[in-house]
């Protein structure tokens, strides 16, 4: 199992913990250290769409003006890792974008 997050983040440590608790072996992939590639974004963006990989409540997102916003997202969230909604979970064929109750049961963890 692949967690996809940032390491200060209060939801991926959360998120980590858990699983780890729950007797998963998860491998904790930065974001900001070790940048996704943009066929692995490619993919999360054709299963989950913009709608749910970006997220647009971020300091980052607020902070871009109109014109980078307008950017293709692929392209933005290349150049914004930060703009992924967090954490991005890989386990065997399938992922999960967050750390909602649904994900939480998909992964048999309530």
């Amino acid at each position: 199992m692949k967690l996809y997050g940032l390491k200060n983040c209060d939801s991926c440590k959360k998120t980590l913990k858990a699983l780890q608790s729950s007797g998963h072996s998860v491998e904790f992939i930065d974001l900001r250290a070790t940048p996704v590639s943009i066929e692995q974004l490619q993919k999360w963006l054709d299963e989950h769409g913009d709608a749910v990989l970006v997220n647009r409540k971020s300091t980052t997102w607020r902070g871009l003006d109109e014109q980078a916003r307008q950017q293709p997202v692929l392209a933005l969230l290349m150049a914004n890792p930060t703009l992924i909604k967090r954490p991005v979970i890989e386990s065997g064929d399938n992922s999960f974008v967050g750390w909602t109750a649904e994900v939480q049961t998909a992964l048999g963890l309530t």
